[in-house]
């Protein structure tokens, strides 16, 4: 069993596993060769050699605990036939969805047309350098995706007007979305995956009042189904207030935190194993302010089940040496 399982099957506090969100990407210079090459970005995530060649790049380099797969949340709504295309500088941009063509894609079209995915997640558990470390799967959460499935861009860029009163549009489009993300961890497990990560990015946009209807009830339902094939869960609700609130309702194996949270306030509510925190931005500073920070997180967790990460993805300008010495301070704890 890995560090990370250790964690959060066994509550181990002694450990002190280490992954980062977005830790094959974009701030290392073998990847932007591979990118260079290859513009069509949900192309890239169809093509199984690459995606696993890029999943396994940061794990050349660092002593990091876990692979997570190269891949995408919106590969989800491209397996419902949903155009998307990534512009550069402005992100993805997806065309309405036709409700009656997604509603009659049968769960063989679906994993026939995002089947490399799966394909990669078998060759990274299957590689030499995987070997007593976590293979991590993720999907969007299902508010997330309904927010690019509707809104057809990031809410970063523009939220439509009214987008939470067409409710019997909202509830189909969810139902379609659950449906999907079900097929999709259960492909991913079935190829290799022993962790799941929820990503609900845009959780923060919701008032309280809203939660049950758009993030409880639908995020609690992947999480059963999730715990039902035997893998553990991570949730990782960015934005949010009351993390307490949300471990208690939806339940997930382990919580992932955000840069805004208090990560003493965390350690005193929450009893569950608790992963990330670090603002990325920290990365950009000096060795000794990243030291300090890490060191807060390190201190702070020292005896809860904890799995060191950051509190959102790496950013584009990281120096991978920063990268390799903010491991290092993690692994000599």
């Amino acid at each position: 069993m890995s560090n990370i399982q250790e964690v959060i099957k066994n509550k181990k506090t002694n450990l002190n596993p280490i992954w980062i969100m977005r830790q094959a990407g974009r701030y290392l210079p073998e990847f932007r060769e591979i990118r260079k090459k290859n513009t069509d970005f949900i192309k890239l995530c169809l093509n199984s050699s690459l995606s696993a060649e890029i999943t396994l790049q940061p794990l050349k380099r660092f002593d990091l605990d876990a692979a997570i797969i190269f891949s995408d949340i919106l590969i989800l709504p491209y397996g419902f036939k949903q155009k998307i295309e990534f512009k550069k500088n402005v992100g993805p941009i997806l065309d309405d969805l036709n409700f009656d063509q997604a509603s009659k894609i049968t769960e063989e079209d679906f994993i026939d047309r995002v089947n490399p995915v799966y394909k990669a997640i078998n060759l990274v558990k299957n590689n030499t350098l995987t070997k007593n470390k976590s293979t991590i799967g993720f999907v969007g959460a299902p508010w997330t995706l309904l927010v690019y499935v509707l809104n057809k861009q990031s809410p970063k860029v523009k939220l439509k007007e009214n987008f939470f009163k067409d409710h019997s549009s909202i509830k189909q489009t969810l139902n379609i979305i659950e449906k999907f993300l079900k097929i999709h961890i259960k492909n991913q497990i079935n190829n290799g995956a022993e962790v799941i990560q929820i990503f609900d990015s845009w959780a923060g946009l919701l008032e309280d009042k809203d939660f049950d209807f758009f993030i409880y009830n639908p995020t609690c339902s992947l999480v059963e189904f999730t715990k039902s094939l035997n893998v553990p869960v991570i949730c990782f609700p960015k934005g949010i207030k009351n993390y307490k609130k949300y471990c208690e309702i939806v339940k997930p194996d382990a919580i992932c935190i955000d840069y805004e949270v208090d990560p003493i306030k965390i350690e005193k509510e929450i009893n569950i194993p608790v992963q990330g925190g670090m603002d990325p931005k920290i990365l950009l500073t000096d060795k000794d302010n990243l030291k300090k920070e890490a060191i807060k997180y390190l201190d702070i967790f020292k005896d809860h089940p904890y799995i060191f990460n950051l509190g959102h993805g790496v950013l584009p300008e990281t120096d991978p040496n920063m990268m390799d010495y903010l491991v290092k301070i993690v692994k000599d704890y």
